[in-house]
Protein backbone atom coordinates (compact mmCIF):
# COMPACT_ATOMS: atom_id res chain seq x y z
CA UNK A 1 0.00 0.00 0.00
CA UNK A 2 1.26 3.85 -0.46
CA UNK A 3 -0.07 6.33 1.11
CA UNK A 4 0.17 10.01 0.64
CA UNK A 5 0.45 12.01 4.29
CA UNK A 6 -0.40 15.46 2.47
CA UNK A 7 -3.15 16.38 -0.14
CA UNK A 8 -4.79 19.37 -0.62
CA UNK A 9 -7.59 17.84 -2.89
CA UNK A 10 -9.80 20.96 -2.23
CA UNK A 11 -7.95 22.66 -4.56
CA UNK A 12 -9.19 24.20 -7.46
CA UNK A 13 -6.95 22.67 -9.48
CA UNK A 14 -8.79 19.74 -8.98
CA UNK A 15 -12.37 21.14 -9.44
CA UNK A 16 -12.56 19.64 -13.14
CA UNK A 17 -11.94 16.13 -12.54
CA UNK A 18 -11.71 15.87 -8.61
CA UNK A 19 -12.61 12.23 -8.60
CA UNK A 20 -10.74 11.07 -11.61
CA UNK A 21 -7.32 12.24 -9.48
CA UNK A 22 -8.78 10.05 -6.73
CA UNK A 23 -9.78 7.23 -9.13
CA UNK A 24 -6.10 7.16 -10.91
CA UNK A 25 -4.38 7.35 -7.27
CA UNK A 26 -6.64 4.10 -6.11
CA UNK A 27 -4.95 2.89 -9.47
CA UNK A 28 -1.94 3.46 -8.57
CA UNK A 29 -1.87 1.38 -5.49
CA UNK A 30 -2.57 4.26 -3.18
CA UNK A 31 -4.56 3.15 -0.24
CA UNK A 32 -4.34 6.29 2.40
CA UNK A 33 -4.61 10.45 1.47
CA UNK A 34 -4.81 12.60 3.99
CA UNK A 35 -6.59 15.44 3.34
CA UNK A 36 -4.71 19.03 4.98
CA UNK A 37 -7.04 21.92 5.78
CA UNK A 38 -5.47 25.02 4.94
CA UNK A 39 -8.44 27.46 6.44
CA UNK A 40 -10.56 26.89 9.66
CA UNK A 41 -13.16 28.75 7.69
CA UNK A 42 -13.43 26.38 4.46
CA UNK A 43 -12.98 23.18 6.88
CA UNK A 44 -16.21 22.07 5.96
CA UNK A 45 -15.14 21.12 2.63
CA UNK A 46 -12.59 19.06 3.77
CA UNK A 47 -14.02 17.36 6.33
CA UNK A 48 -16.59 16.54 3.45
CA UNK A 49 -14.25 14.83 1.20
CA UNK A 50 -12.74 12.90 3.70
CA UNK A 51 -16.03 12.06 4.70
CA UNK A 52 -17.34 11.06 1.30
CA UNK A 53 -13.92 8.40 0.81
CA UNK A 54 -13.08 5.22 2.58
CA UNK A 55 -9.43 6.05 1.71
CA UNK A 56 -8.89 9.55 2.82
CA UNK A 57 -8.68 11.17 6.05
CA UNK A 58 -8.42 14.69 7.26
CA UNK A 59 -7.04 17.46 9.69
CA UNK A 60 -7.74 20.54 10.76
CA UNK A 61 -5.87 23.71 10.67
CA UNK A 62 -5.16 27.31 9.31
CA UNK A 63 -2.11 27.94 7.00
CA UNK A 64 0.21 30.71 8.00
CA UNK A 65 -0.54 32.49 4.71
CA UNK A 66 -4.38 32.26 5.76
CA UNK A 67 -3.58 33.57 9.69
CA UNK A 68 -4.92 37.12 9.32
CA UNK A 69 -7.79 35.60 8.36
CA UNK A 70 -8.85 34.84 12.08
CA UNK A 71 -6.33 36.09 14.68
CA UNK A 72 -8.56 34.93 17.82
CA UNK A 73 -9.15 31.49 17.06
CA UNK A 74 -9.00 29.63 19.60
CA UNK A 75 -7.59 25.95 21.13
CA UNK A 76 -11.23 25.17 21.84
CA UNK A 77 -12.71 25.64 18.72
CA UNK A 78 -10.01 23.22 16.68
CA UNK A 79 -10.31 20.71 19.34
CA UNK A 80 -13.69 20.95 18.82
CA UNK A 81 -13.31 20.66 15.14
CA UNK A 82 -10.78 17.63 15.44
CA UNK A 83 -13.25 15.68 17.56
CA UNK A 84 -15.40 14.47 14.58
CA UNK A 85 -14.87 11.31 12.55
CA UNK A 86 -11.63 10.71 10.44
CA UNK A 87 -10.18 14.33 12.01
CA UNK A 88 -6.61 12.89 12.42
CA UNK A 89 -3.89 15.75 13.02
CA UNK A 90 -3.83 19.79 13.92
CA UNK A 91 -2.89 21.87 10.90
CA UNK A 92 -1.43 22.94 8.38
CA UNK A 93 0.11 25.64 10.49
CA UNK A 94 3.42 27.30 11.49
CA UNK A 95 5.45 30.05 10.22
CA UNK A 96 6.16 31.47 6.67
CA UNK A 97 8.24 34.21 6.47
CA UNK A 98 8.82 34.21 2.48
CA UNK A 99 5.50 35.56 1.35
CA UNK A 100 4.51 37.39 4.63
CA UNK A 101 1.03 36.76 3.58
CA UNK A 102 -0.07 37.48 7.54
CA UNK A 103 1.60 39.88 9.69
CA UNK A 104 4.35 37.60 11.82
CA UNK A 105 2.97 38.39 15.05
CA UNK A 106 -0.16 36.98 14.08
CA UNK A 107 1.41 33.75 12.14
CA UNK A 108 3.17 33.06 15.73
CA UNK A 109 0.00 33.73 17.65
CA UNK A 110 -2.12 31.40 15.79
CA UNK A 111 0.73 28.65 15.23
CA UNK A 112 0.65 28.64 19.23
CA UNK A 113 -2.58 28.09 19.38
CA UNK A 114 -2.48 25.37 17.28
CA UNK A 115 0.22 23.65 19.68
CA UNK A 116 -2.10 23.80 22.30
CA UNK A 117 -4.96 22.14 20.21
CA UNK A 118 -2.57 19.28 19.70
CA UNK A 119 -1.73 18.73 22.98
CA UNK A 120 -5.36 18.89 24.37
CA UNK A 121 -6.76 16.50 21.11
CA UNK A 122 -3.35 14.44 21.62
CA UNK A 123 -3.44 14.64 17.35
CA UNK A 124 -0.34 15.19 15.46
CA UNK A 125 0.29 18.67 14.31
CA UNK A 126 1.52 19.53 10.76
CA UNK A 127 4.05 22.35 10.53
CA UNK A 128 4.85 24.36 7.73
CA UNK A 129 7.74 26.41 7.88
CA UNK A 130 9.94 28.16 5.48
CA UNK A 131 12.39 31.26 6.16
CA UNK A 132 11.39 31.29 9.80
CA UNK A 133 14.16 28.85 11.06
CA UNK A 134 15.22 30.95 14.32
CA UNK A 135 11.57 31.98 15.45
CA UNK A 136 10.04 28.46 14.42
CA UNK A 137 12.94 26.97 16.60
CA UNK A 138 12.08 29.26 19.61
CA UNK A 139 8.27 28.52 19.82
CA UNK A 140 8.70 25.15 19.34
CA UNK A 141 11.56 24.82 22.18
CA UNK A 142 9.57 27.10 24.58
CA UNK A 143 6.15 25.18 23.50
CA UNK A 144 7.72 21.90 24.25
CA UNK A 145 9.60 22.51 27.55
CA UNK A 146 5.90 23.55 28.53
CA UNK A 147 4.67 20.70 27.92
CA UNK A 148 5.04 17.79 24.86
CA UNK A 149 3.34 17.66 21.76
CA UNK A 150 3.56 15.29 18.71
CA UNK A 151 4.40 17.40 15.32
CA UNK A 152 5.59 16.74 11.79
CA UNK A 153 7.77 18.60 9.82
CA UNK A 154 6.36 18.61 6.41
CA UNK A 155 7.97 19.05 2.89
CA UNK A 156 10.97 19.83 5.20
CA UNK A 157 13.44 22.30 3.05
CA UNK A 158 14.73 24.49 6.10
CA UNK A 159 17.92 24.63 7.65
CA UNK A 160 19.85 21.71 9.36
CA UNK A 161 20.02 23.21 12.50
CA UNK A 162 16.26 23.66 13.05
CA UNK A 163 16.01 19.99 11.79
CA UNK A 164 18.24 18.76 14.77
CA UNK A 165 16.39 20.67 16.88
CA UNK A 166 13.34 18.84 15.93
CA UNK A 167 14.92 15.85 15.26
CA UNK A 168 15.98 15.96 19.40
CA UNK A 169 11.68 16.78 20.26
CA UNK A 170 11.10 13.72 18.53
CA UNK A 171 9.22 15.50 15.64
CA UNK A 172 8.80 13.14 12.30
CA UNK A 173 9.70 14.62 8.83
CA UNK A 174 7.80 14.50 5.34
CA UNK A 175 9.55 13.76 2.04
CA UNK A 176 7.98 15.51 -1.35
CA UNK A 177 8.89 15.72 -4.68
CA UNK A 178 11.66 18.49 -4.05
CA UNK A 179 13.49 15.22 -3.37
CA UNK A 180 13.55 14.69 -6.83
CA UNK A 181 14.77 17.97 -8.16
CA UNK A 182 18.02 17.81 -9.76
CA UNK A 183 18.43 21.03 -8.03
CA UNK A 184 17.84 20.16 -4.37
CA UNK A 185 20.93 18.52 -3.18
CA UNK A 186 20.78 20.59 0.04
CA UNK A 187 17.09 19.14 0.59
CA UNK A 188 18.82 15.38 -0.18
CA UNK A 189 21.41 15.87 2.20
CA UNK A 190 19.26 17.09 5.07
CA UNK A 191 17.13 13.59 4.21
CA UNK A 192 20.26 11.84 4.66
CA UNK A 193 20.16 12.56 8.31
CA UNK A 194 16.54 12.51 9.43
CA UNK A 195 15.60 9.75 11.48
CA UNK A 196 14.90 6.54 9.80
CA UNK A 197 11.78 5.69 12.32
CA UNK A 198 10.14 9.15 11.56
CA UNK A 199 10.52 9.87 8.01
CA UNK A 200 6.97 9.70 5.78
CA UNK A 201 6.78 10.82 2.08
CA UNK A 202 4.12 13.06 0.90
CA UNK A 203 3.21 15.10 -2.17
CA UNK A 204 1.63 18.27 -1.15
CA UNK A 205 -0.61 17.97 -4.96
CA UNK A 206 -1.15 20.17 -6.83
CA UNK A 207 1.94 21.42 -6.05
CA UNK A 208 5.87 20.31 -6.76
CA UNK A 209 5.13 17.51 -8.79
CA UNK A 210 8.08 15.31 -8.97
CA UNK A 211 10.54 14.03 -11.68
CA UNK A 212 9.76 13.35 -14.18
CA UNK A 213 5.90 14.89 -14.15
CA UNK A 214 8.04 18.45 -12.72
CA UNK A 215 6.18 21.26 -14.38
CA UNK A 216 2.64 19.59 -14.44
CA UNK A 217 -0.56 20.15 -11.67
CA UNK A 218 0.71 17.01 -9.03
CA UNK A 219 -1.34 14.67 -7.76
CA UNK A 220 -0.99 11.68 -5.11
CA UNK A 221 -0.72 8.75 -7.93
CA UNK A 222 2.82 10.48 -8.37
CA UNK A 223 4.01 9.28 -5.02
CA UNK A 224 5.91 6.30 -5.89
CA UNK A 225 8.05 8.96 -7.24
CA UNK A 226 8.85 10.51 -3.89
CA UNK A 227 9.20 7.27 -2.29
CA UNK A 228 11.71 5.96 -4.85
CA UNK A 229 13.52 8.87 -4.42
CA UNK A 230 13.60 8.56 -0.76
CA UNK A 231 14.96 4.71 -0.78
CA UNK A 232 17.84 6.12 -3.61
CA UNK A 233 18.92 8.57 -1.13
CA UNK A 234 18.63 6.14 2.07
CA UNK A 235 20.34 3.26 0.02
CA UNK A 236 17.31 1.33 1.11
CA UNK A 237 15.37 -1.15 -1.06
CA UNK A 238 12.27 -0.08 -2.57
CA UNK A 239 10.22 -2.68 -0.04
CA UNK A 240 12.40 -1.11 3.19
CA UNK A 241 11.84 2.56 1.53
CA UNK A 242 7.78 1.51 1.81
CA UNK A 243 7.86 -0.45 4.99
CA UNK A 244 9.81 2.09 6.99
CA UNK A 245 7.74 5.52 6.06
CA UNK A 246 4.44 2.86 6.57
CA UNK A 247 5.46 1.91 9.99
CA UNK A 248 6.73 5.94 10.51
CA UNK A 249 2.86 7.11 9.17
CA UNK A 250 0.83 4.59 11.12
CA UNK A 251 2.78 5.23 14.62
CA UNK A 252 2.44 9.24 13.51
CA UNK A 253 -0.94 9.31 12.48
CA UNK A 254 -2.57 6.55 15.12
CA UNK A 255 -5.90 7.77 14.73
CA UNK A 256 -5.80 5.70 11.21
CA UNK A 257 -6.92 2.01 11.97
CA UNK A 258 -3.53 0.37 10.17
CA UNK A 259 -5.48 -2.29 7.43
Amino acid sequence: MLIDSHVNLHAPQFDEDRDAVIARARDAGVGIMVEISDRVSTFEATHALAMAHPDIWCTVGTHPHEAKENPDLSAHTLTELASRPKVVGIGECGLDFHYDLSPRDVQAKVFRTHIEAARLSGLPLVVHTREADAVMADILREEHARAPFRFLMHCYTSGSELARISAEMGCWFSVSGIATFKAAEDVRALIRDMPADRIIVETDCPYLAPVPHRGRRNEPAYISHVLDKLAEIRGWSPDEARARTEDAFFALFDRIERP
